[in-house]
């Protein structure tokens, strides 16, 4: 009778601690009272462009002919290239921080911002080519916004999305979400800057976790989704798995027991 409830005893020990419960499971839950809940501007910085990003620059004016010479081909049809035509056509940012455009020669745009740039070739163009009426208008984009995800998430690797603002749900949500066994409550985010890098940590079942300064991400953000204690159990994620795990663990047990006695 001792016997039989140590293994119980046993037994309950190995499923309570083994499975994983439901509420690391699910996203941004709610804590207390949320009926007078206050929504707060998350106040995220503008992202500064670094060596190695791409750019797709396209000048416009009301007469085209007159922005023909500064324009490039991937500048014009930048909507319908791919990730790969972007990467041998775009004005690359070199080890010095500087871009290479048609006529304006190298322009440094190290630590600037798209709008900082922006306002500096229509600058550049206003003083030395053109007159305020031909109304030049230039167009700055990053060549697709670029992050890599690796851990425990169904499709690691390098993303690339065409759109400016990401957050960490839709770059998890394209990766085909993290799996059962990846640790939601403590995400990393290394981000990198000009002057170096800093990682950030996010608790993503957490409903405060959009306050984060790392939940909207910014290009060339690293997430890394580390593991459960329990992968590292083996035990099982589920109940099931886990009651699989012990009755066949208790079977050897019994097993070499009665073979030594025997």
């Amino acid at each position: 009778m001792n016997q039989q409830k140590i293994y119980l005893l046993f037994l309950f020990s190995i499923l309570f601690t083994s499975c994983i419960p439901t509420k690391d499971l699910i996203y941004l839950q709610k804590n207390g009272d949320s009926k007078n809940e206050i929504i707060e501007q998350v106040q995220q910085k503008p992202y500064r462009l670094q060596t190695n990003d791409i750019l797709m620059i396209t000048i416009k004016a009301i007469d085209s002919k007159l922005v023909e010479l500064f324009n490039t081909s991937s500048g014009q049809n930048a909507l319908a290239a791919s990730d790969a035509v972007n990467y041998f056509t775009g004005y690359s940012v070199d080890d010095h921080g500087n871009i290479r455009l048609p006529i304006l020669g190298e322009i440094n745009v190290l630590g600037y911002t798209i709008e900082e740039v922006i306002i500096k070739i229509e600058k550049l163009l206003n003083e030395k080519y053109f007159k305020k009426e031909a109304e030049i208008f230039v167009v700055v984009k990053l060549s697709g916004f670029r992050y890599t995800i690796n851990g425990e998430v169904e499709i690691s690797g390098t993303k690339v999305l065409y759109q400016d603002k990401v957050n960490i749900m839709e770059a998890i949500a394209n990766s085909g979400d993290i799996t059962i066994t990846g640790d939601r409550k403590d995400v990393k985010v290394i981000r990198r800057y000009p002057q170096g890098s800093e990682t950030f940590s996010i608790d993503l079942t957490d409903s405060n976790a959009t306050s984060s300064p790392c939940f909207y991400l910014q290009p060339n953000d690293y997430i890394y989704v580390k593991p459960l204690k329990q992968k590292a159990w083996g035990t099982g994620k589920t109940g099931i798995e886990s009651l699989t795990t012990v009755i066949t663990l208790l079977s050897l047990v019994t097993t070499t027991y009665l073979l030594l006695r025997n």
